[in-house]
């Protein structure tokens, strides 16, 4: 299917088990939904998984089959073949290492390269099994405050962040992979976890734009996608960030000038329930900027929203147009071609050497 003649929906939902039955067909089907997004519950074996994937692209070659996947703690596949990758802190760890080298930044260097390592990895070994695209990296600062970011983050200093999540996302790309930057403007002051409650930070837009949201700004054109965090800044606006036009759209696409897509952090979280339901979350996402929006772990609301939202024909056609943008330009190696590749083969090999992954 050319990308001229694909036209994804503003939905990305999941599916309930290992395989395809027929409600998640249907689901598919419909003309909103515009992405698959897979859980643990998804995976048992590779082989499995490439069933999965390529079950849903005979469906629906134009939507995008993506993951949470970004090592550490946060990753769906890690048995079976797949490497289970670092948690994003040791990267930061790397960086500020010390070296016996006369070369001052030869540990950020170092640490960039490891970085690259595990977008290339983390990229090459999904594609292999028909996966499109992970919500990856996060780009939250470690104040120290939030369990819930924790050791998902790179670093508390936004230098640090932005050139580390710089050279991952370039072993993304290496692998044919787009990136997501998470969780706009940051989720690394609030303390109380979005999935359960609704978390607020206090301080000031000239703080927060100062610190947390400046490696969304460094990143400019290596940003493919971005998700705003289900936390209220009550100095900036009431809304929480994924329902505030300040935020999405005065700040993030007029001021920072990003022009990719804007994901919506899934609207069965506690973070989205100020809504009041999940229609009424899924309008005010793509009202204040939002291209697609996630219901996960809850079928009967994605019913909801695939029966009772309306999106106008523009918005939808404008939303496409980045959607597809997001899908891998090539074919990816199949499992068995990956594993013979020089490429694999090294950034593995780095990643063992400094003891980032089990040899």
């Amino acid at each position: 299917m050319s990308k001229s003649k694909m036209a994804p929906g503003p939905i990305t939902l999941d599916v309930v088990g290992l395989e395809l039955n027929a409600e998640d067909r249907r689901r598919i089907l419909h003309p909103l939904t515009g992405g698959v997004i897979l859980f643990g519950r998804n995976f048992a074996n590779r082989q499995q998984l490439t069933k999965l994937t390529s079950a849903i692209k005979k469906l629906r070659p134009d939507v995008l089959i993506s993951i949470d996947h970004e090592g550490g703690r946060v990753q769906r596949a890690r048995t079976d073949g797949f490497t289970h990758l670092p948690a994003m802190r040791k990267l930061g760890e790397l960086w500020g290492a010390k070296s016996k080298s006369t070369h001052p930044a030869e540990s950020a260097a170092i640490a960039m390269a490891a970085a690259t390592a595990c977008g290339y990895v983390l990229a090459a070994e999904l594609r292999a099994c028909g996966v499109d695209f992970s919500f990856t990296p996060v780009l939250d600062l470690d104040f120290g405050r939030s369990g819930v970011i924790g050791d998902r983050s790179f670093s508390r200093d936004p230098q640090i962040v932005f050139a580390l999540a710089k050279s991952l996302n370039e072993g993304l790309r290496l692998a044919g992979m787009a990136n997501c930057g998470k969780h706009f403007p940051g989720h690394g002051w609030a303390e109380a976890d979005s999935h359960v409650a609704i978390p607020v930070d206090e301080r000031s837009l000239k703080e927060i734009l100062n610190d947390d949201a400046k490696p969304y700004e460094w990143l400019d054109l290596s940003l493919a996608s971005v998700m705003p965090a289900h936390v209220i800044y009550p100095k900036v606006d009431k809304n929480p960030a994924g329902f505030s036009k300040v935020w999405l759209h005065s700040i993030l696409r007029q001021e920072l000038g990003f022009e990719g897509v804007i994901f919506s952090d899934d609207l069965s979280m506690e973070g989205a329930s100020i809504a009041g339901s999940v229609v009424k979350g899924a309008e005010m996402a793509l009202e204040a900027g939002c291209d697609a929006v996630l219901i996960c772990n809850r079928p009967d609301l994605a019913d909801q929203l695939l029966t009772k939202l309306k999106v106008s024909k523009a918005k939808q056609a404008e939303s496409a147009i980045r959607l597809n943008r997001l899908m891998p330009l090539a074919s990816a190696p199949t499992w068995g071609e990956l594993q013979n590749e020089a490429q694999y083969q090294h950034a593995k090999g780095l990643l063992a050497q400094l003891g980032l992954i089990a040899e």
